[in-house]
C-alpha cells in the first residue's frame, strides 16, 4: 500500500531492540543467539522511574532445547545501560563463536 510505513525498531550498536513490559529483548531472532535483559526493580529520581536492578541472559534461539537449556549466560547488573553493555558485548562474543 502506498504511504505506508512500518514502525522501524530501535536499534543498538546495530541490532533491534524490542520491549514487552518489563523485558527487553535485544539481537535478532535468525540469529543462533538473543540477549534478554528483565527489569528485576526500578527507582524513582525527581519525577522519572528507573531501572535499578536488571537480569541479563543470553538465550538460545533453538527451540528443539529445553528452556532451562537455553540459559547460556546470566548476571544482574545496577541500572539498564550497564546491563545493556554486557549483553552486547556477550552476545556479539556468543555470535562470533558459533560461526567459529
Amino acid at each position: 500500500m502506498a504511504g505506508t510505513k512500518e514502525a522501524a525498531l530501535p536499534m543498538y550498536k546495530g541490532k533491534p531492540l524490542v520491549r514487552s513490559g518489563n523485558v527487553i529483548y535485544y539481537g535478532n531472532p535468525a540469529d543462533p543467539f538473543i540477549a534478554m535483559l528483565q527489569v528485576l526493580s526500578n527507582k524513582s529520581f525527581e519525577d522519572l522511574e528507573l531501572s535499578d536492578k536488571v537480569s541479563v541472559q543470553i538465550l538460545s534461539t533453538d527451540e528443539t532445547l529445553h528452556t532451562s537449556q537455553r540459559v547460556i549466560k546470566r548476571t544482574e547488573k545496577a541500572g539498564l545501560y550497564p546491563a545493556l553493555q554486557i549483553a552486547s558485548i556477550w552476545l556479539e562474543r556468543q555470535l562470533q563463536h558459533s560461526k567459529a
